[in-house]
C-alpha cells in the first residue's frame, strides 16, 4: 500500500483545446502539451540570517527495512508546517554518510552500491467493457520497453564526467557529491546498479485516459491518465504483500524489486491530470515508497519499497527543454535527498514560483529557462534536470557546496541561498 507522501515533478496548466471533428471524444491533438506553462507566485520573507550544516551523522532511520540511508541536520530559523518557529532541521539521505557518525568515531568515505531495477510499464487502453480498443484499425497499446535501452544509456545510470568527481560517475552521485564536496573524500560515492526487471502492463478503462496518436496514426504520441485511476492501477490495494494485479505489487511479489533497491517504473509518454480534468495536466513523475508489513524474516520491520514513477518524454512535447530523462533525473535526485518524503525544511519560495517546505531539490528549478543540463552520452543528447543543493534550503551563506554553488551541475541557475519565508509564503505583516 503506497505511502501517503508523494512528491510530484511538475504540474502544468493546459488551456482548453479545440478537438478536430474526426477525433474520438477522448482523443487530443498531438500539440496538446505544447501550451502547458508553469504557474508563478511571489511573496515576502522573514529572513533572520544564514544557516549552518551539521557535521555528523546520527546513522540511518531505525525500525525499517529499506534502502541504505543516513541522517543529519542543519540549523536555520524558519517556520514549520504548523507555522511555529523551528531552528534545527533533520534530514535523511540515501547511501552512507560523507562524514563522521556519533561523537568520536572516524568515518572513511566509501562507495555505496544500490540496486536500481527499471520496470517498463506499457499501457493497454481498453473500451468501457474492458475489451481491447482500436482506433483506425490500430490497437491502442503504448509500449514502454522501447525506452529501456536509452534510459540505461542515460546519465542517470551511465557514467560521465562532472566537476564534483575525479572519475566519471552517475548524475545523482555527482549532485550528492557537489553538496558535500568539502566534507567527503574522493572515495565517497552513492552509485546505482541498474537491472531490467520483468515488463509489466497497466490496463486502463476508457474514461480514465485521453490519448494522442502519432503522425502515422499509431499509438501513442502520449497518454494522459486520471491521477486517481493511475494510483489505483499502479499500487497494491492492501498491505498483504502478495498482490499480483498491479505493476508495483507484482514486482514486489515476484522479487523483481527489493526493499534495499530504488526502483524506477518507466512509462511511455504517460502524464497525469488532476481532478478528472485533462486541462489540469501534467504530472510527469513522482517519487515515494510503497509500505508493506514486515514479518519473521525481517524482524517484523515495516518494509519500504522506495520507487519512482517516471515517464520517458519524447522531444517536442513540452517546452523548457523537458525531454527524454528530465523526469527520471529529477525524481532520482529527489529520492537521493529525501528517500522517504519526510525531510522538512523552512518554507521556501523558488525562482519558478513554487512555495514549499520540503527538501525537493528538483521542484526548486523545474521549468526555468536553464532548468536542464544537456549531456551528450553514447551519441545521444540527454536532458537531465539541474538540481538545487542542500545549502540552498539551509540558507548557508556563503555556500559550502562545490564552487560556492546552490545548484548543480549548472552552478549558475541558483546564485543565492533560500530566504526563509513566512508560513505558506504569505507576505509579512505590515
Amino acid at each position: 500500500m503506497r505511502a501517503s507522501v508523494i512528491a510530484a515533478l511538475l504540474i502544468l496548466a493546459v488551456p482548453g483545446f479545440v478537438r478536430a471533428q474526426s477525433m474520438a471524444d477522448d482523443q487530443v491533438p498531438i500539440s496538446f502539451t505544447l501550451s502547458a506553462k508553469p504557474s508563478t507566485i511571489r511573496a515576502g520573507s522573514n529572513a533572520t540570517g544564514g544557516g549552518v550544516l551539521g557535521r555528523r551523522s546520527s546513522g540511518g532511520a531505525l525500525g525499517i527495512d529499506s534502502v541504505a540511508n543516513w541522517s543529519s541536520y542543519f540549523y536555520y530559523q524558519g517556520l514549520d508546517s504548523n507555522g511555529f518557529t523551528q531552528f534545527s532541521w533533520q534530514y535523511t539521505m540515501v547511501g552512507n554518510a560523507p562524514f563522521s557518525q556519533g561523537h568520536d568515531q572516524d568515518w572513511e568515505g566509501e562507495t555505496t552500491w544500490i540496486g536500481a531495477p527499471v520496470v517498463p510499464v506499457s499501457l493497454d487502453l481498453r473500451n468501457f467493457d474492458g475489451s481491447p480498443r482500436f482506433v483506425g484499425n490500430q490497437r491502442l497499446f503504448s509500449d514502454a520497453t522501447q525506452f529501456v535501452a536509452p534510459v540505461l544509456n542515460s546519465p542517470v545510470f551511465s557514467k560521465t564526467s562532472y566537476t564534483s568527481s575525479e572519475t566519471p560517475t552517475q548524475f545523482t552521485d555527482a549532485v550528492q557529491r557537489a553538496e558535500f564536496i568539502h566534507k567527503s573524500d574522493d572515495e565517497w560515492h552513492t552509485l546505482l546498479r541498474p537491472r531490467v526487471a520483468t515488463p509489466r502492463t497497466m490496463v486502463l478503462i476508457r474514461g480514465t485516459y485521453r490519448f494522442a496518436l502519432n503522425a502515422d496514426g499509431s499509438c501513442c504520441a502520449f497518454v494522459l491518465i486520471d491521477e486517481g485511476a493511475f494510483f489505483n492501477a499502479l499500487f497494491p490495494p492492501t498491505f498483504s504483500g502478495t498482490d499480483t494485479t498491479t505493476p508495483v505489487g507484482a514486482a514486489e511479489t515476484s522479487g523483481d524489486i527489493r526493499t534495499r533497491d530504488i526502483s524506477s517504473f518507466l512509462f511511455p509518454n504517460a502524464y497525469l491530470y488532476i481532478g478528472g480534468n485533462p486541462s489540469n495536466c501534467c504530472i510527469l513523475g513522482f517519487h515515494t515508497y510503497d509500505l508493506e508489513q514486515g514479518g519473521p524474516t525481517n524482524g517484523f520491520q515495516e518494509r519500504r519499497y522506495v520507487l519512482n514513477y517516471s515517464s520517458w518524454i519524447s522531444p517536442g512535447l513540452f517546452g523548457g527543454g523537458f525531454s527524454d530523462v528530465t523526469a527520471l533525473s529529477h525524481e532520482m535526485s529527489e529520492t537521493f535527498n529525501d528517500p522517504f518524503g519526510n525531510n522538512l525544511t523552512p518554507w521556501w519560495l523558488s525562482p519558478n514560483g513554487n512555495c514549499q517546505n520540503d527538501l525537493e531539490v528538483g521542484d526548486v528549478i523545474e521549468g526555468l529557462p536553464n532548468g536542464v543540463f544537456p549531456t551528450v552520452l553514447h551519441g545521444f543528447t540527454y536532458h537531465p534536470q539541474n538540481e538545487a543543493l542542500l545549502e540552498w534550503f539551509a540558507g548557508v551563506t556563503p555556500s559550502s557546496a562545490i564552487s560556492g554553488a546552490y545548484s548543480y551541475p549548472d552552478t549558475t541557475v541558483l546564485t543565492t541561498a533560500n530566504v526563509s519565508q513566512n508560513f505558506a509564503c504569505t507576505p509579512p505583516l505590515p
